[in-house]
Formats: C-alpha cells, sequence, structure tokens
C-alpha cells in the first residue's frame, strides 16, 4: 500500500511541475499553448465563416465550455487522473508480475519506421475510442455519463470538451491494454494527439465543411452534427456516426448516416430540456436515481 501512496504523492507533484514548465516554456512539443493556439485559430474560423450565420458568436454554453476545458484537461488531470493511471499501471504491472509476466507486449514495433509506428499508434486508439464511443450510446448506466457531451444545444468548437471526467477514464483504460501489448512507447504520441484535437475542434464546430471524397475517411463537421441528432433514424437506435477522428470506421460497419445537411437541426437528446445546466450539477448527475 506505501509503494501505490507514494506513487499518488508523486503523481501529484509531477503533474504541477510539468504544469508549470509548460505554461513557462512555449516550445514546438508544448501541449498547453497548442491547446490555446488551435482554440484561437478554430473560434477565428467560426467568426470568419460561420455555417450558421444567426448562432451568436459567444453562443449558448459557450462559457460552461470553456470551463470544462479548464477542469477536464487541466485540474481534473492534477487532482486525480493522472495519480489514478499511474496507480493503475502500477496495480496492472504488479498483477502480471504475479504470474511471472514482465509485461504483455506481443508485437514489436519499436524496429519501424517512426512514421509507421505513429500511424499503427493512431489507427489502433482511433478504433478503439470509436467501439467506446459506441459502448457510450448502448449501455445505460455509460449513457448517463455520456449525456452531458450530448445536452451541447448549440454547436462550437469548445463543445469537444463538455464530457463528464470519468469518460476519460473509460476510454484511456480500455486503449491502455492493445496499445500496451504492442511495445508503444514513443515520445511522438504528441503529434498523434494533438491532431485528434484539431479534427475534434472542427467536429463541433460551426464550419460547413465535408472535405469532399476525404469525408469518408475523416469526421467532418457536416457528418458529427447528426451525431447530436436530437432524434435518431428508426435504424439507428442508438445513434450512429461514432467515429472520433476517422469517419472511415462508421462507413465500413453501417453506422455512418449524413442524409442532407444538418445545419439547421436540432441538436441534444430526448429530455434534455429537464437536464441540469451547471456544472456541478452535471457533474453529478450520473450518479443520481434518475426520477421515474
Amino acid at each position: 500500500m506505501e509503494k501505490y501512496i507514494d506513487i499518488i504523492i508523486e503523481s501529484f507533484i509531477g503533474y504541477w511541475d510539468y504544469l508549470v514548465y509548460e505554461i513557462s516554456n512555449p516550445s514546438w512539443t508544448n501541449y498547453f499553448y497548442w491547446l490555446i493556439g488551435l482554440s484561437l485559430m478554430v473560434f477565428t474560423l467560426e467568426i470568419i465563416i460561420p455555417w450558421r450565420k444567426k448562432q451568436p458568436i459567444f453562443r449558448k454554453g459557450f462559457w460552461l465550455d470553456a470551463f470544462y476545458i479548464l477542469f477536464n484537461f487541466f485540474l481534473f488531470s492534477l487532482v486525480g487522473y493522472n495519480a489514478l493511471s499511474n496507480v493503475g499501471v502500477a496495480l496492472f504491472d504488479d498483477f502480471l508480475s504475479s504470474f511471472g509476466i514482465n509485461n504483455i507486449v506481443a508485437i514489436e514495433v519499436q524496429s519501424l519506421p517512426e512514421w509507421s509506428q505513429l500511424l499503427i499508434m493512431f489507427l489502433i486508439a482511433d478504433f478503439v475510442q470509436w467501439n467506446v464511443h459506441r459502448l457510450l450510446h448502448r449501455v445505460s448506466w455509460l449513457w448517463k455519463f455520456h449525456k452531458v457531451h450530448h445536452s451541447v444545444k448549440e454547436m462550437g468548437f469548445a463543445a469537444q470538451f463538455r464530457f463528464h471526467f470519468l469518460e476519460t477514464i473509460v476510454y484511456k483504460t480500455i486503449q491502455y491494454i492493445p496499445l500496451a501489448m504492442i511495445g508503444f512507447g514513443i515520445q511522438e504520441f504528441f503529434i498523434v494527439h494533438m491532431f485528434a484535437v484539431f479534427v475534434g475542434h472542427l467536429n463541433h464546430a460551426n464550419l460547413g465543411w465535408s472535405y469532399g471524397y476525404l469525408g469518408y475517411i475523416f469526421n467532418n463537421p457536416r457528418m458529427h452534427i447528426w451525431h447530436h441528432a436530437k432524434e435518431f433514424p428508426k435504424q439507428f437506435k442508438y445513434g450512429m456516426n461514432f467515429g472520433l477522428t476517422l469517419s472511415i470506421w462508421d462507413y465500413l460497419f453501417g453506422t455512418a448516416h449524413v442524409p442532407k445537411s444538418g445545419r439547421n437541426l436540432e441538436i441534444g437528446f430526448q429530455g434534455d430540456e429537464s437536464f441540469p445546466k451547471t456544472f456541478w450539477q452535471q457533474l453529478i448527475y450520473p450518479f443520481q436515481k434518475e426520477s421515474k
């Protein structure tokens, strides 16, 4: 137990030091400033070429989403996620050690060219995320957490960040094993992550882009807004367009649906008018019993 307590303490100190260093030392691999830069760039595009021209620049829920950015990417990481993930990895490694297993690397990719390592990591991570996203819609208790994200009523780039912090734990936990099995540990994962953040910004932005034929590969604003539709077609009871960065999984597995322009589509979910409107109410919502 002392070992894990030490890991928690070191994680708090380590992440705080990392955060201070990130803010005080701008660089080309600095997540903090890349996040700000990409956010400002996409926000500027929303202002210059908005798809829904009558939508206010500071749309409904904008400031709530801005707080979610601060909480999910900085405060939660500092307060809990970094420590929890480090303890989780240590517990998993200790569990393997009890069976005489040092690691679960099944395929060694370190000898491959760096670009191919990144591509493999990107494809595996995105496919896992697509499957997890489907589970968030199909499993009732997971859907209660995912409702937070779908409570957005006007789309904008920052809507990407409105999600319950426990979603991060679900995504990363399920992602960890397949990536660990192929021996990933390269620093360049930063590139993959920032590309995913950028595409996620665009997917939720007030932009009318579809990327033409590339839209069959990459998720896009015209496709993703249908994922947020308040009413689903009968053949898509649990939703459609689950891709995060790539749309190809939806086209391959029959969950793609872009029937027409969704510019004026009503988004949300059935009964969202009574869904909590504040951050703290949304935070505790999944843990409360729903009234019948």
